[in-house]
């Protein structure tokens, strides 16, 4: 069996200095009102060598389980994420989706300055992003999600709709295959925050057709789809 701790001992040491001098808020850069739109076409479908690598391994979940105590800090020991947005919630998430958006920060493609001092580790490889994954996905999905006011769900409903369930699904199930993912019983700030990024072109790493999909929608409009979406169930497994 590989061992996991010639990499989790130092990485966990660093996560410790870096959680001193770091609020623990994703994608940090991003949040500033002066960053510059980005161009997102090629970016989304880049396939860098440590996510191909990492996508074409079946992964261990006991493996991943210790590979996952350097993310705990943050996204809590079950995985859960932060009610307040913080962090998403990556229990039962997609294995594919994990493992793309971990390789795109370990490649700067998306902005996350606290995870890509952890992922960017050297000793950080394909393998044990693929464990990480695989581990993530088979956690069961906690009933603690953040939710919004609940006061236009119909409204949200009625965006999702029109512009988000072809693509994440009725339920909100995601497609692993194409690598969306599944935003039910998401964080309803998380889901918010990211949605407002990529309307204002600002998460370097967006599909450009979500990009685009948002792209008209006011903040209430999102607002209420991210309540809405917040609030599905997460399909059986």
């Amino acid at each position: 069996m590989r061992s996991t701790t010639n990499f989790t001992k130092p990485l966990l040491a660093t996560l410790f200095a870096v959680a001193l001098a770091t609020p623990c808020f994703a994608e940090q850069s991003a949040v500033d009102a002066n960053t510059k739109p980005v161009k997102t076409e090629r970016v989304w479908n880049e396939m860098n060598k440590e996510k191909q690598e990492a996508l074409g391994l079946k992964g261990n979940p006991l493996l991943g389980s210790f590979g996952f105590e350097i993310c705990q800090d943050c996204h809590r020991s079950d995985a859960s994420g932060r009610v307040n947005g913080a962090t998403p919630r990556l229990a039962g998430q997609h294995t594919t989706v994990l493992i793309k958006q971990m390789t795109d920060i370990l490649n700067g493609i998306r902005d996350n300055p606290k995870m890509t001092l952890v992922i960017a580790d050297h000793t950080l490889l394909p393998r044990d992003i693929a464990d990480i994954a695989a581990y993530l996905q088979s956690l069961p999905t906690p009933a603690d999600i953040g939710k919004g006011p609940g006061t236009a769900l119909a409204r949200g409903k009625e965006v999702y709709d029109k512009d988000c369930a072809s693509c994440h699904g009725d339920k909100g199930e995601g497609n692993a295959e194409k690598f969306y993912p599944m935003v039910a019983s998401q964080h309803y700030k998380y889901l918010l925050r990211e949605m407002v990024y990529m309307r204002n072109e600002t998460r370097r790493n967006a599909n450009p057709k979500m990009v685009k999909a948002v792209k008209a929608y006011s903040e209430a409009d999102l607002e209420a789809a991210a309540d809405y979406m917040s609030r599905l169930v997460v399909p059986s497994k």
